[in-house]
């Protein structure tokens, strides 16, 4: 039997002018549990933390804390009821110390002021409570790394013995080791009684820190779980309202046909380069194919990318797009010519956040154009009508500035924008970072689809299991160079990958890339002759 709830979100209903954010949701949160929020970008989740925080009222409903109803008049009365936040980004003061920023609002103060020995004697017990008693508490708080600040933080919601813990994204910035330490802190919270929220959108994470799942849908309540009682694609299928089975068969045809690569590619370059950004390399797409860049971050995927495009111009080398030779001297050539690239900067070089959907979708379209030559009102609508209806991008209001929009949304926006202007060949520079499930699945599903439809496209993702499930073949890129490349195919791994990326030099990874590729050859040769005698046998 489950323990009685420390606070509970009755049928609550929140509505903005067009958007009803939440409706009808019900949650709880249990004393000792670590409790995930799922749902893709606009499901309401982050609506239903700013009601539990008071940034927001809700409309209708009831929100009980240790069976209390209570009416949140802002942050400070959640506070006041145990409720306390860490948001993605950390919320502390620089220039102060460690102990000062845990004890920030809650100083010991005495008849002369603040009594900083006993202040800092507290952040001292409180820092040890989180298992990071180590930390002096008088070191500045940019002596300390991003992790530790977000522990540090936790440190401070904590000082006044807080009920509820919410943590909203709080590992976007940590590594793996960074991640480990966190879940421990989180783990000791949890065995103290406390009840934690934890919003992220790392299945991997979810699945290893997580009691018990709650998943929203467009706003509404779908349904809450134990962890141990779904698996990967249950939770996704119930986050995006589909069967996911669908997209895990994405890659099968990728990986099983063999092209004919007599035809004249939709773009070819010979030693494309450009000093301190990309050794020179031959780079070759096809039209209907997707061509995946693999490489850490850093490696030079984006620098490749950015030369195919003309968004930087190139110093060695030569192009010939559908066998013309071009000059690629700026994007607006390479639009020109049929390429279009989609930035991994989303923010800083994708979107004009104060501008609308509308008029983000339509911006290449008319650069392509000209300036000059206005794009009429009719098309901008159908444009705009087609992509928005295509993306299911929300809310559905066209006239809606764009950094209004989650990421996910963004993103749609941005394939919209690019597809909008027909192109030949898209590169997709991380299209899917730092958005949902959900989100993924749609854009991984529009990759496919354009392949299909016979565009040619290029996708660089980290995630190098989705860099394999969507790709036919795999550029390998490390150290500012391409060492290998390989058609998929069933001996075609994130891991194979991985073992060429680690290889100790540049020579070893080509080697590693060549006998994965004949691996590859001699399986599509099996599978070729497998075929022939199933054929051969099935006429007689």
């Amino acid at each position: 039997m489950d323990p009685i709830a420390i606070v509970e979100v009755r049928n609550a209903s929140i509505t903005f002018p067009g958007v009803k954010a939440l409706d009808e949701v019900s949650f709880r949160l249990l004393p000792g549990e670590v409790h995930t929020l799922m749902g893709e970008n606009g499901a309401g989740k982050s609506t239903l933390i700013k009601a539990l925080t008071g940034v927001y009222q809700i409309d209708s409903g009831q929100i009980v804390v240790s069976g209390l109803e209570r009416r949140f008049s802002g942050t400070a009365s959640a506070q006041a009821a145990g409720i306390s936040t860490v948001y993605q980004e950390v919320n502390l003061c620089t220039n102060l110390s460690i102990g000062e920023n845990v004890m920030l609002g809650h100083e010991v103060r005495g008849w002369a002021g603040i009594n900083w020995n006993k202040t800092h004697e507290l952040a001292a017990a409180a820092l040890s409570r989180m298992g990071i008693g180590d930390l002096d508490p008088r070191a500045p708080l940019d002596s300390i790394s991003i992790a530790m600040q977000q522990l540090v933080a936790i440190s401070r919601a904590m000082v006044t013995d807080s009920k509820v813990l919410i943590l909203d994204e709080p590992t976007s910035s940590l590594d793996a080791n960074e991640v480990e330490v966190l879940f421990t802190v989180i783990r000791r919270l949890r065995d103290q009684g406390v009840a934690i929220l934890f919003v992220s959108h790392f299945l991997d994470q979810v699945f290893a820190i997580s009691d018990r799942i709650t998943v929203l849908r467009n706003g509404q309540f779908v349904g809450e779980y134990l962890t141990r009682d779904l698996d990967r694609a249950q939770l996704i299928s119930k986050m995006i309202g589909k069967d996911f089975e669908s997209l895990r068969a994405l890659g099968s045809n990728r990986q099983t046909e063999v092209r004919d690569r007599t035809a004249t590619p939709v773009f070819a370059a010979e030693g494309l380069g450009r000093k301190g950004a990309i050794e020179p390399a031959d780079v070759e797409i096809h039209a209907g194919e997707v061509v995946g860049f693999a490489g850490l971050l850093g490696a030079g995927r984006t620098e490749l990318a950015r030369l195919i495009a003309g968004a930087d111009k190139a110093d060695a080398g030569t192009v010939r797009v559908k066998g013309k030779k071009v000059a690629l001297s700026s994007p607006v050539v390479g639009l020109a010519n049929g390429i279009a690239y989609s930035t991994e900067s989303r923010r800083d070089d994708g979107i004009v956040g104060d501008l609308s959907i509308r008029e983000n979708i339509v911006l290449a379209v008319q650069a392509r154009r000209g300036w000059m030559r206005r794009v009429p009102a009719k098309e901008v609508d159908q444009l705009v009508k087609t992509y928005m209806e295509r993306f299911s991008v929300r809310p559905n209001d066209p006239d809606r500035p764009i950094r209004l929009l989650s990421g996910g949304n963004q993103q749609k926006v941005l394939l919209g924008r690019w597809l909008a202007t027909d192109p030949d060949l898209l590169l997709l520079d991380e299209p899917t970072r730092g958005i949902d499930v959900g989100a993924k699945a749609d854009i991984q599903e529009t990759v496919a689809e354009l392949a299909e439809g016979g565009m040619g496209v290029v996708f660089i993702s980290s995630e190098l299991e989705e860099v394999v499930r969507l790709s036919e073949r795999i550029v390998i890129i490390k150290d500012h160079q391409k060492v290998g490349e390989v058609i998929n195919g069933a001996e075609v791994t994130a891991e194979s990958i991985v073992s060429i990326i680690a290889a100790e030099s540049e020579q070893q990874a080509e080697a590693q890339a060549e006998a994965l590729a004949e691996d590859v050859a001699v399986g599509h040769a099996d599978s070729d002759g497998g075929a022939a005698a199933h054929n051969e046998g099935s006429a007689s």
